[in-house]
């Protein structure tokens, strides 16, 4: 009896696993992901001789890919194709995109953070113009390009939603998908190490609470008013905020000012010296 090594089994075992896409334009070479809405494969488009990312999912589950092809947006990784295996699954094929999970590679910083951010809600802000809810926001769901391309992935049917990144009371449409977002936001900072100033932790605050945003557009707009240094509608502020926003936001200048005086003094000591 010969006996096949654990490495050769395994690979054994994934082939034979792989869907039958004989009849179709496509050859599987290799699994990139799976999750509890399918399985995605790498395959090679015989037709036109590129790679193509390919999800196979349930019987019936064919509105995914209806729904993501309606959604044609930088953000929202684009349908080429889409079809049914001899055993009544179905499949549409995408772009293939090299990079990595948000959770895979945490940003940084907080400005890398918050810029993130709203990369993500521009796909998800289109999404809820069109009626559309992801409902299942989470770093594992958005991809960080090779390129710098931000997208956000598994446009799902009737998705249950992801414990921690659902809110407990359940508000319908744009809102479960504030919260995920504010959730995601507060994560990203916390691995940064840093503290957040109190005009951010505001806006998460908001995104998270009962009353959130009314759509990742507004929070996304409070996001870009907090990296432009400019008021957010999560924080009322008073003067002393408004003093301290404006030194933040003229740090270069008042260090400028601050240059020359020095300067000034120095000269006018050795004048009179």
């Amino acid at each position: 009896m010969t006996w096949l090594s654990d490495d050769v089994a395994t690979y054994l075992q994934s082939v034979a696993a792989r869907p039958d896409f004989s009849g179709t334009r496509y050859e599987v070479v290799g699994e990139i992901a799976r999750g509890g809405m399918g399985i995605v494969y790498e395959a090679i488009d015989r037709e036109l001789n590129r790679r193509v990312a390919i999800k196979v999912v349930p019987a019936g589950s064919r509105g995914e890919a209806q729904l993501i092809a309606g959604l044609e947006h930088p953000g929202i990784i684009p349908i080429h194709d889409a079809g049914s295996l001899a055993d009544g699954r179905a499949f549409y094929v995408m772009k293939v995109v090299r990079g990595m999970t948000l959770r895979e590679t945490p940003p940084k910083t907080i400005a890398e953070a918050v810029r993130i951010c709203v990369r993500i809600c521009e796909p998800v802000a289109f999404a809820h113009a069109r009626g559309i809810v992801h409902r299942d926001l989470k770093p594992s769901n958005v991809m960080l390009g090779e390129f710098g391309e931000v997208l956000v992935m598994d446009w799902g049917v009737g998705v249950a939603g992801t414990p921690g990144y659902m809110p407990a009371d359940e508000t319908p449409g744009p809102a479960i998908d504030v919260f995920a977002l504010g959730t995601i936001l507060k994560e990203m900072i916390v691995a940064t190490g840093e503290r957040a100033p109190r005009r951010l932790r505001a806006i998460i605050t908001k995104a998270v609470g009962s009353d959130r945003y009314a759509s990742a557009r507004e929070l996304a707009d409070d996001l870009v008013r907090f990296l432009d240094g400019q008021p957010v509608v999560a924080y009322p502020e008073n003067a002393l905020d408004v003093m301290l926003r404006w030194l933040d936001r003229n740090r270069a200048l008042i260090a400028i000012v601050a240059a020359y005086l020095v300067m000034r003094v120095i000269v006018l000591l050795f004048a009179h010296r």
